[in-house]
């Protein structure tokens, strides 16, 4: 018995395996570049087919073409010309399939005076109806010398086609093709391919630089401090370039560059990256999203590998890092490097490691660190005369008031109204029907409070106040666990609804004097439960109580 392959089935499976449509121009630009091209031009548009919008992708070049091998290998399944070629990117056979997903396939290619063109008719289609599409060739002599081939793909994709813009595309071939290679950071002979792209949006053809774009280096530390002061260590930028080889496999060579970038460095050089404040284009990542570090074959990024580098959060993003590799081993699409020999792939790890340890303990990170440190120190200098300069306008402007030979401040905080109920109880401790046990506001209601001063803690049954500068509808924690609330003031009118973290409800209930010498009483109600929430809101008890009044410092107040 000989086992038998599913033509069909594989050629379909493939076609599929390209989940991201960029690929598609991945595949085309490695094709373009094996096959020694120095133009490439990739064009998308929309065109009217029997009524119908549909998408046309155009790709061409003018490289050494295909004879009748070269197209038979370029239709077929695991069939490369660029197998036994090293220095070729193609060797398994796949990637032009990804064409096959659209409603129509043209190629004409001239190569040795001959001109090709092959043609496939709903190719997709074919294969979900189980059998392989026909190709229909014709030959005929060139009209003249030129080689090339072009290739026009009707209908990719289901004809989606909100991946194309030109702001996306742009950016996939400077990132994740061999036209943005990294391979000009270890070759100093730099290519002369060229690329022009149009994308679906964009009325005119733009020409690509060839090879990835890493930002230029910052000048001394000192002089980016002197220049930028605070903000010195977002334009902080330093690369580091390694090669060598595998330790344990001193046969596989590796080059690795690790570009350390502040933000504003990051910011300034990849329009694509999202932040505040910025109208970012369609398409748009974060820097976590895309920075870090990527394993290479053929110079082109293939999958990313933070946990290589870095334990600490986000500290990872500070790189803008690639190590390549020609030992891994790829999967069909490219997709991911787990293919490679784990023994192989856990070595290729240490050396990385090592690498960015090397890094972190340079002089070079002592630089940033130090960079760092002084911003750091100026923001908070900064900081402190901003806020200095605030708070002697605001003492300008804030109410006093004096109770008993005590001066008291109307607060603009939490923290103040805590501050003013700690003054007032001292004075007058009878004044409120709790005494404080404990006070935190770091997580949880503020306070612990028993009932009396004379009954042993161990005894009394302890509850929970919490302060609020501000009472407002949007109460964040449980009514359940709470006494009493203490605040500076309410906006909240009477039987207006507050809701607790919970999504209890309760309505305010404001009770007005009915007596000389009573005050006006403000309760948190629900009738279906026992217990109503009392409120004091200081602003009004306080006056009513006690006669205390806030009023605006005046030029003579020393105080």
């Amino acid at each position: 018995m000989i086992p038998t392959v599913n033509a069909t089935r594989e050629f379909l499976e493939i076609a599929n395996d390209f989940a991201n449509p960029l690929e598609l121009v991945r595949e085309a630009i490695s094709n373009s570049y094996d096959a020694n091209a120095s133009l490439i031009t990739v064009l998308f548009d929309v065109i009217q087919d029997c009524g119908e919008s549909v998408l046309r992708i155009r790709l061409q070049d003018n490289g050494e073409g295909m004879d009748r091998l070269g197209l038979q290998a370029f239709f077929d399944l695991g069939n490369s010309m660029s197998r036994e070629d090293p220095t070729k990117i193609g060797e398994k056979g796949h990637g032009t399939k990804v064409y096959f997903n659209s409603s129509r396939i043209r190629v004409v290619t001239y190569r040795n005076g001959e001109r090709l063109e092959a043609s496939v008719d709903t190719p997709f289609r074919s294969l979900h109806n189980g059998t392989i599409p026909q190709v229909k060739v014709s030959a005929g002599p060139s009209s003249d010398s030129r080689t090339g081939t072009e290739i026009e793909i009707i209908g990719y994709n289901n004809n989606r086609r909100d991946r194309f813009t030109h702001a996306i595309l742009k950016d996939y071939i400077l990132w994740f093709t061999k036209h943005g290679s990294i391979e000009h950071v270890f070759n100093t002979s730099k290519s002369n391919v060229r690329l022009r792209l149009q994308g679906l949006d964009s009325q005119t053809i733009e020409e690509i630089e060839v090879g990835h774009p890493f930002p230029g280096e910052s000048p001394s530390i000192t002089s980016l401090f002197d220049t930028h002061l605070a903000y010195a260590p977002d334009h902080y930028c330093k690369r580091i370039v390694r090669t060598g080889t595998l330790s344990d496999h001193p046969e596989v060579t590796f080059e690795a560059v690790f570009s350390i970038e502040g933000s504003r460095v990051k910011y300034d050089n990849n329009l694509m990256l999202r932040r505040s404040g910025y109208q970012s284009p369609k398409g748009a990542y974060t820097v976590q999203e895309r920075y870090g570090l990527w394993l290479c074959k053929d110079y082109i990024p293939i999958q990313r590998k933070n946990d290589w580098i870095g334990v600490k959060g986000t500290e990872y993003t500070r790189f803008h890092a690639f190590v390549n590799c020609q030992d891994l081993r790829l999967t069909a699409n490219r997709g991911s490097i787990e293919n490679t020999p784990s023994e192989k792939l856990s070595d290729l790890k240490n050396t990385v490691r090592q690498i960015y340890e090397d890094i972190v303990e340079s002089n070079d990170w002592r630089d940033l660190d130090w960079l760092e440190s002084q911003a750091g120190a100026f923001r908070t200098v900064e900081k402190e005369r901003r806020d200095y300069g605030w708070r002697v306008s605001r003492i300008n402007k804030t109410n006093i008031a004096v109770f008993e030979g005590t001066q008291l401040v109307e607060p603009t905080r939490e923290s103040g109204v805590f501050a003013l109920y700690i003054l007032v109880a001292q004075k007058k401790p009878e004044l409120f029907p709790f005494y404080v046990l404990d006070y935190d506001t770091h997580e949880g209601i503020d306070v612990i409070v028993k009932s009396d001063a004379t009954t042993p803690i161990s005894q009394s049954k302890l509850f929970y106040v919490e302060f609020k500068h501000i009472l407002t509808k949007d109460f964040n924690h449980s009514f359940e666990n709470v006494h009493s609330i203490v605040c500076w003031d309410t906006q909240i009118k009477h039987s207006e609804t507050v809701e607790d973290i919970t999504g209890e409800t309760r309505k305010l209930m404001i009770v007005q004097p009915e007596k000389e010498g009573d005050y006006t009483k403000y309760f948190l109600d629900n009738e279906q439960k026992a217990r109503k929430v009392e409120v004091f809101v200081l602003k009004s008890y306080l006056k009513e109580k006690l006669g205390i009044d806030f009023k605006p410092r005046t030029t003579a107040s020393v105080l």
